[in-house]
């Protein structure tokens, strides 16, 4: 699976064509109506025509084009590097094909119809006061929580990710700090925030690593750490998941931390980890 480089989300392009590294997105005229995602093989290139219109460009996307990535053999370089090509291909100008995935994507969580809804709908539920959020990705979750005034910071090892959520604060009206760190040695102290939330992260990496993040969660929370995990049968590697959990495996991860903890399932496994008790 190719490894790309980093590349920069926000810069000029070609209108209707995206290209970095090995992959080609390029948006083609259709019929009316008649929306198309193609993902193929071309020599070493993974190249990929589509006729979306704007209002397609949502977080539903992700799941709409996992099947058709995975069936030519992509890894994560090449699966971000397609969703950030939809977006780019599909609105000329970054900044507005950015505001308008991002305006799309919120809606459809805070209204319930994303896949993803009814996981930060729970994650809201249980934060407490200012929150330190891991593994931010787009940032989707403390944009959410900053809507509606919880102090949040946001936080991605990628720093092009935390630039194009600094990018989308002025289009979408939401103040949200952000914060490029490895989600195992976080710069902040202890005890900055009242919540550290992990949400769909901990697959991400290996079983050692994991508890090396979760132990660094609980030294920067006041009050408590809250981890979500999928339930798979087998890691998307496409997605960059290098692990399965079942319910199981959330016990285990929770115990290992030596802090009272609750566990239970919905849309996947959650542990609820007590940082304000002694290990």
């Amino acid at each position: 699976m190719p490894t790309l480089a980093p590349f920069d989300s926000l810069a000029p392009g070609t209108p209707g064509v995206w290209s970095h590294g090995t992959v080609t997105v390029m948006r083609e005229s259709g019929v009316p109506g008649a929306v198309s995602v193609t993902v193929r093989r071309v020599g070493g290139r993974l190249v990929v025509t589509h006729t979306l219109p704007a209002d397609r460009l949502r977080e539903s996307l992700v799941a709409e084009v996992t099947a058709g990535v995975a069936e030519v053999g992509a890894g994560q370089d090449e699966f971000e590097a397609v969703m950030v090509g939809l977006v780019r291909s599909t609105v000329d100008d970054p900044i507005d094909a950015w505001a308008t995935y991002y305006r799309q994507s919120l809606r459809d969580l805070l209204d319930g119809t994303a896949d993803f809804a009814p996981v930060h709908e729970v994650a809201e539920s249980l934060v407490e006061g200012t929150v330190l959020d891991l593994g931010s990705c787009f940032g989707f979750f403390p944009l959410r929580l900053a809507a509606r005034g919880v102090p949040v910071i946001a936080t991605d090892l990628h720093a092009g990710t935390m630039r194009l959520l600094d990018a989308m604060r002025a289009p979408l009206g939401i103040d949200v700090e952000t914060l490029v760190c490895d989600a195992a040695d976080v710069p902040v102290p202890d005890d900055a925030a009242d919540t550290v939330t992990a949400l769909h992260l901990l697959e991400h990496v290996d079983a050692d690593l994991g508890d090396r993040i979760v132990a660094e969660a609980l030294r920067v929370a006041r009050r408590r750490v809250v981890i979500a995990v999928p339930y798979e049968d087998e890691a998307q590697a496409c997605h960059g998941h290098v692990r399965v959990f079942d319910a199981d495996a959330v016990t285990a991860l929770a115990a290992r931390s030596g802090r009272p903890y609750e566990v239970f399932s919905h849309h996947g496994g959650w542990a609820v980890l007590d940082a304000a008790s002694p290990g």
